[in-house]
């Protein structure tokens, strides 16, 4: 099997800008990854914008937000997200029919590159997160409405690592009390405190523009009135240009809110530079 690589040091390939996850930052669809957004190397500027939806059918998540990069070194992102949650409003008699959040991030690469060192790319992670309209994670046993958030993440793509196919390899550790991603607030009755998060994500690239993989996070479980399941997914991402990526999933959440067996459809469209 042929190894796709077609760009020399301080170029970076087709498709390591990753995604853009749901909270904003570079990654795969639901965990940030080590790697900057965009296609920026030494001095030059990088980004991306972007939109999601993740539909289980009694659920519907969109998301919309852009970030920025420079010298492949720092990254700025920013996300909006709505989770419209009729079918649980109109069963619970709830007076409102979605839940909206902020996400303001932050992220810094402090040692190793993603394929040209010996170390994997390393980079640390920080995320503040504002709920909107906090009246239904206050009913619930919510904390409170905003709170920040940190991660560590290590990335490395090993070239023809998986029978000649590049494969990509990505953990990340977070430190979150967020519930439900921190649509539902953060912290709850059952605990208050953050928690040690594991996330992890992995991809084959069959050939420069395409990329099939898996993903995990774990979740927290502060809130009595409902657990809260870890999520995963399995992903397709085509990357024609460095322009243009579509990443479509067959996602996992388990129970969100009380409503079990949440799987559904994730697709998401970016534009970066």
């Amino acid at each position: 099997m042929p190894v796709f690589a077609v760009a020399e040091p301080g170029d970076r390939l087709l498709a390591t800008g990753g995604a853009s996850m749901i909270e904003g930052a570079a990654g795969g669809g639901i965990v940030p990854w080590a790697v900057m957004s965009g296609y920026g190397t030494r001095e030059q500027w990088g980004g991306a914008a972007f939109a999601t939806r993740v539909d289980t059918g009694d659920y519907r998540l969109d998301t919309a937000g852009a970030s920025f990069s420079y010298a492949n070194r720092v990254e700025l992102s920013f996300a909006r997200q709505r989770l419209d949650i009729d079918t649980l409003a109109k069963a619970a008699g709830l007076p409102e029919r979605s839940l909206n959040q902020d996400v303001f991030g932050a992220k810094y690469r402090l040692f190793g590159d993603l394929v040209y060192d010996q170390l994997p790319q390393v980079a640390l992670g920080l995320q503040y997160k504002r709920q909107t309209n906090f009246f239904i994670p206050d009913a619930v046993g919510a904390r409170r409405d905003s709170d920040t958030e940190a991660y560590l993440a290590a990335s490395r793509l090993f070239l023809g690592g998986a029978f000649g196919y590049n494969l990509l390899v990505n953990g990340t550790l977070r430190y979150s009390r967020a519930n439900e991603t921190g649509l539902l607030g953060f912290g709850g009755d059952r605990r208050s405190g953050r928690s040690l998060l594991k996330e992890g994500s992995v991809g084959i690239l069959l050939n420069p523009q395409w990329v099939v993989g898996l993903e995990y996070r774990e979740k927290p479980d502060n809130l009595s009135f409902a657990g809260e399941s870890d999520w995963q997914d399995l992903f397709v991402g085509y990357f024609p240009s460095k322009r243009v990526s579509i990443v479509a999933a067959w996602a996992d959440l388990g129970e969100i809110a009380t409503l079990d067996d949440q799987t559904g459809l994730y697709l998401s469209l970016q534009l970066s530079y």
